[in-house]
């Protein structure tokens, strides 16, 4: 691997990636779709690409005369219309696969989520071996599953596709997960869902990237991964810490599952019928990732990729909160 093309650079996932390719000598090109994002990638090492994932000649552009691409860019939300997220997550993904095989990319990683396998039940220690949900009634899983098998099905003698799936990704640098609790919590909307006793399991921003990383080295052609932080956390003591870490503690307040699951069906179909403004006050999605068990088997990720958390969430947790 000596020059990377990177989708998504100026995110969360990808510009960690980027910090951590070009720390590793490697040149990294990245797509920028703001004058913003150009001037971020810069500050990070990287050369950036004017355009975005509709703009087949700006992913030609980026992806010539490099050898990896790593596909990061997403529309990751609880909620918005489904045209957007197929836009984004399905058509996107797509063009990006194109541009890379057109430009003779030796292999394209992608990076999906274990959200590819929800649609309402609990993933009780699962491997690569769960279903993709394309029947998810949340237009996020649904359309990454259908991502993902672009990618798995894009893959060719010449052209090599790999898929990495971390979990809860948390860390230095996240603009969704820990603001989002934060503010739910400083404004009094926050509540536990069935207590949050439920197990689940996380990924340092860190370890997804070491993930990514060992995938374009060492994945198999047309291989899966999942990667975490290793063993499961009790979703409600993780959230407790990743709080602390801010210096902000989540009130006691619980509601049962079957009232969460009522107000997001409620919600979701009143904002689908009536033109109102933001998004419902809770979403399936949501409640789904608050209230239902998420554990994941790493095996295949130790034996194939030799890969190992880079990270305890401890040391994650004490670092995160010393940079506050």
């Amino acid at each position: 691997m000596e020059r990377a093309f990177v989708t998504g650079g100026s995110g969360f996932v990808g510009g960690a990636l980027v910090r951590r390719l070009v720390r590793d000598g490697i040149a990294v090109r990245a797509l920028a779709r703001s004058p913003a994002a150009e001037e971020a990638l810069r500050g990070l090492g990287a050369e950036p690409t004017s355009g975005d994932l509709s703009d087949g000649a700006a992913l030609a552009a980026g992806a010539a005369g490099c050898d990896v691409a790593f596909h990061c860019a997403a529309l990751a939300a609880e909620w918005g219309p489904w045209a957007q997220f197929e836009a984004a997550n399905v058509q996107g993904t797509r063009n990006v696969l194109a541009a890379c095989a057109s430009a003779g990319v030796r292999r394209f990683v992608h990076v999906s989520t274990e959200a590819v396998l929800l649609a309402g039940d609990p993933l009780v220690v699962v491997d690569e071996h769960a279903p993709l949900r394309f029947d998810s009634r949340a237009p996020y899983p649904a359309t990454k599953a259908r991502a993902e098998e672009a990618v798995l099905e894009g893959g060719g003698r010449y052209f090599e596709t790999v898929v990495v799936r971390p979990r809860l990704v948390w860390g230095p640098g996240d603009t969704t997960v820990l603001p989002q609790i934060t503010e739910a919590v400083r404004t009094g909307r926050f509540a536990w869902i069935a207590g949050g006793r439920h197990l689940t399991s996380t990924t340092h921003v860190d370890n997804a990237v070491e993930g990514l990383v060992l995938a374009a080295r060492r994945g198999a052609p047309g291989g899966v991964y999942f990667v975490t932080d290793g063993p499961p956390a009790v979703f409600r003591e993780f959230v407790t810490a990743l709080l602390a870490t801010r210096g902000v503690e989540p009130p006691a307040r619980s509601v049962p599952a079957s009232v969460a699951r009522g107000l997001a069906a409620a919600g979701e179909a009143a904002w689908g019928a009536l033109p109102l403004p933001g998004r419902p006050p809770l979403t399936r999605l949501a409640v789904w990732l608050a209230s239902l068990e998420a554990t994941i088997d790493i095996t295949r990720a130790r034996e194939e990729l030799g890969y190992s958390p880079v990270i305890s969430r401890e040391e994650g947790l004490r670092a995160l909160a010393a940079a506050t």
